[in-house]
């Protein structure tokens, strides 16, 4: 069996993450036993929700145990098989962990699954065709309920759930905003994603300058909007929702460091009648058939046309990690093991 590297939780952060709070660490393989598949990984996925994992509090998720494999999505191919469902060469997806090798037991319902790679690249499986896909799917179809001609807003545009965001949202006839940071991503998201608009949120120095940006870049207001931010961007967006809007909480990676993000007019939430729903994809997985078959098809036929960020090698993905935290990925961020 393969000699197998992973990067360990070290420490926990106090405060903003650092390189210091991973560790690289060798292991061996254990031999299969009946029913387990092993996995060489050739992407692993890196995600914002991991840096809430890193944390010991109390949220959706349980803590990223110290001196264990961080935890996250892979996509690799089958080496050696002692599952009937499974072969050697099989191309896989699962929750590898950021290590080069993993062991699963395939009779664990959603372990792994077998993909296609004849139209769609392996490593989209990870971003577009995946788990980021199909939370921009949920959020979008099943919170935001879009109708033709409303408009709907997205932040972290450019990034994996914001660009098949902005497909879904274009294929059901919706005007379609984004907010991103710097002019490169801004003009990408409008020329390759298909946005109507983009705001450089880094060109605004508070909430109101970005709350006026936005009302010009969505003069009918907005009647969803989609939160992977909070913070000052949150604050931006209240005042423009119409009556009866909808808002999909995905994400807070502005408050991911631990410190409170209060919100400056919670009271719109009121006068407006907002309605602003959390979500969790992985507690939906009765809809992952229906928005990965759609999510497919887009990306197969060009409407989607998803960009990556590849960091080289498994010792990479610590600062590439913290990287993405501080929006320095363009697209989805991945570490290449292969």
């Amino acid at each position: 069996m393969p000699n197998n590297r992973q990067i360990h939780l070290a420490s926990r952060p106090v405060g903003e993450a650092q390189a210091s709070n991973f560790a690289l660490v060798n292991s061996e393989t254990p031999v299969l036993q009946e029913g387990q598949v092993l996995v060489r990984h050739h992407y692993l996925s890196l995600d914002p929700y991991m840096r809430g994992r890193m944390n010991d509090a109390k949220s959706y998720a349980q803590p990223q145990p110290l001196g264990q494999t961080m935890g996250g999505g892979t996509v690799g191919e089958v080496v050696e098989s002692r599952h009937g469902k499974f072969n050697a060469g099989d191309k896989v997806v699962g929750m590898g962990g950021w290590q080069e090798y993993s062991v699963v037991d395939a009779n664990q319902l959603g372990a792994l699954r077998k993909v296609d790679t004849t139209h769609v690249p392996l490593s989209h499986y990870l971003g577009a065709v995946g788990m980021p896909g199909v939370t921009a799917w949920y959020g979008l179809v099943k919170i935001l309920a879009p109708q033709v001609g409303q408009t709907m807003v997205v932040s972290a545009a450019t990034g994996a759930v914001g660009s098949a965001f902005a497909a879904l949202s274009k294929a059901r006839g919706c005007r379609t905003v984004g907010i991103a940071g710097g002019p490169d991503k801004c003009q990408y998201a409008v020329a390759e994603l298909g946005f109507d608009a983009c705001i450089d949120y880094k060109l605004h120095q508070d909430a109101a300058s970005l709350s006026r940006a936005i009302a010009e870049a969505c003069p009918a207001g907005v009647d969803g909007y989609f939160e992977n931010v909070g913070g000052m961007v949150l604050d931006a967006v209240l005042p423009r929702m119409n009556a009866f809007g909808r808002i999909a909480v995905c994400g807070m990676i502005a408050g991911y460091d631990g410190q409170p993000l209060p919100l400056a007019y919670p009271a719109l939430i009121l006068t407006q009648r907002l309605k602003v729903q959390g979500f969790i994809v992985s507690e939906h997985m009765e809809i992952w058939p229906e928005a990965l078959k759609e999510l497919g098809s887009l990306v197969a036929t060009g409407q989607l046309k998803p960009r990556e960020s590849i960091a080289q090698g498994l010792a990479a993905a610590p600062e590439a990690f913290l990287g993405l935290l501080k929006g320095k990925n363009f697209g989805k961020q991945l570490v290449k093991l292969i």
